[in-house]
């Protein structure tokens, strides 16, 4: 009769477990498989090489110690990146969750508790007919005095929880990979940050210089008036003009201030006046290294490294969807001493041991599972959009910067040409004008070209500087 009893509950779990396997499998896998797919140049002018400037760390390409004094600052002080830092902390404690998951679970129990049950209900008519000694009844109300270890374990049978830890391992993984973006990020937009104030200070000084010729312009057309060469309509001109350049200062002044806070945020300080360098703008540069091979982005870029753990992740928590479709196989143990009274509770017949396993399967629910295996699914094809955009998007910010440096280098050539015969115009006029052989407007057009064009050839320096800095960042450079 045993061994009967034996079979048939053998025969049980063999049904239950093949009922739930056959819904587990009921689902095709639909996840989507990532392209890694990419160009093996990122020009064809460009010669295959591995070498590559993004393993440079950033103090070889920045070597202006007052900017690298304020990114060494911002990689302590940055808010934004203290938040991603803190968000790393939660995650690891994610992966601590899910790993004690996988554990057996153990602990002592101590339980104090009194009963009193009516003597017409069931428990009350079976106290009032036993005794505990020879002529002595149960005391009433009862007591109940227990202690003693408990012990429980879920046998991961199909992976599930040892699924749930990797997945949380990779999420960990993908949080500090979004603190090495960050800090590409960072060093990158301080950099930028940085050098478009060296501009605006240049800007300023063009600004200051042409004041002072304006002005000087203005009191010779006054002399001329009174002379009566010209008219109080050149004299009015001239000092709009002036007045026109000095209104450019007070913007280029609030400029200044507006970058100057800009960086006060990233190093996360009040506003302050930044430290930058006296050099001459037009001199400063920047060390173009290799450019290495598009298929090192996957292994630089942190935001690609960032978006393939979440994929591996994504991939995971479908394989644990897939798993709720399985029977769960747990134990459950306990051993200690209870009694009814203090005096016998640590008796030997007041000994309590129990074992318990069980199997539970999935029978009726099985919407709700299907809505999280296809939630999962769903969720696993966009990490893998993801992972390809962040590809896609890498290869196109590196060539759309290595194309920048290009064009903008012969842009800016041209444009100093155009400075240098503008810059001889305005001495050419200003003479003319003085013979009474140019117009006053001549002399008034050439002094705006001439501040028109050196204030876009500052612009256009600062454009090839931040190309250069963004193409160390777009290889995946600052992190390492």
């Amino acid at each position: 009769m045993k061994n009967k009893k034996i079979v048939q509950f053998i025969a049980f779990v063999m049904v239950m477990t093949l009922f739930s396997c056959k819904n587990s499998q009921i689902f095709n896998d639909i996840g989507k498989v990532e392209k890694k797919d990419i160009p093996s140049k990122f020009a064809d002018s460009l010669p295959v090489d591995s070498t590559n400037m993004a393993d440079w760390n950033w103090k070889k390409l920045f070597t202006d110690p007052n900017l690298v004094a304020l990114i060494d600052t911002a990689l302590i002080r940055n808010q934004e990146l203290n938040i991603i830092l803190q968000e790393i902390d939660v995650a690891k404690n994610e992966v601590r969750l899910a790993k004690g998951e996988i554990l057996p679970t153990a602990g002592v129990r101590l339980g104090v508790g009194m009963d009193k049950y009516g003597e017409y209900t069931a428990n009350g008519a079976v106290e009032s007919q036993l005794e505990v000694e020879h002529g002595k009844h149960f005391p009433k109300p009862m007591g109940d005095f227990n202690i003693g270890a408990y012990f429980s374990w879920e046998v991961d049978l199909w992976k599930k929880l040892r699924n749930s830890k990797k997945a949380a391992t990779s999420r960990f993984l993908s949080s500090v990979e979004g603190k090495n973006f960050m800090v590409t990020n960072l060093v990158s937009e301080i950099a930028d940050s940085y050098y478009e104030l060296v501009a605006l200070d240049k800007k300023l000084e063009v600004i200051d210089t042409n004041i002072a010729i304006q002005s000087e312009a203005l009191e010779v057309v006054k002399k001329q008036k009174d002379a009566a060469r010209v008219t109080q309509l050149a004299v009015n001109r001239f000092e709009a003009q002036l007045l026109n350049t000095t209104n450019l200062k007070f913007e280029i002044q609030q400029e200044i201030v507006e970058a100057e806070n800009r960086i006060n945020f990233l190093i996360g300080s009040f506003p302050k006046s930044i430290q930058r360098s006296s050099e001459d703008f037009k001199s400063v540069d920047l060390v173009v290294g290799p450019t290495g091979v598009p298929s090192q982005l996957l292994s630089n870029r942190a935001d690609i490294r960032r978006a393939e753990q979440e994929l591996m992740a994504s991939k995971l928590d479908v394989k644990v969807a897939r798993a709720s479709f399985l029977p769960s196989f747990g134990i459950k143990a306990g051993a200690g001493f209870n009694a009814f009274s203090p005096r016998v509770w640590f008796n030997p017949e007041s000994i309590l041991l129990n074992l318990v396993g069980d199997l539970v399967a999935p029978l009726i629910n099985r919407n709700a599972l299907k809505a999280k295996y296809y939630s999962a699914n769903a969720r696993q094809n966009q990490a893998v959009f993801d992972y390809e955009r962040s590809i896609l998007n890498a290869y196109i910010e590196v060539v759309n910067q290595l194309s920048k440096l290009e064009k903008y280098d012969s842009s800016y050539n041209t444009k100093q040409k155009e400075v240098e015969l503008l810059n001889q115009s305005v001495n050419i006029s200003n003479s003319l004008f003085s013979s009474a052989r140019a117009d006053y407007m001549e002399v008034l057009l050439t002094q705006r070209e001439t501040i028109d064009a050196t204030m876009d050839l500052i612009e256009i320096k600062l454009i090839q500087l931040n190309a250069k800095i963004d193409l160390y960042r777009s290889l995946g450079g600052g992190w390492k």
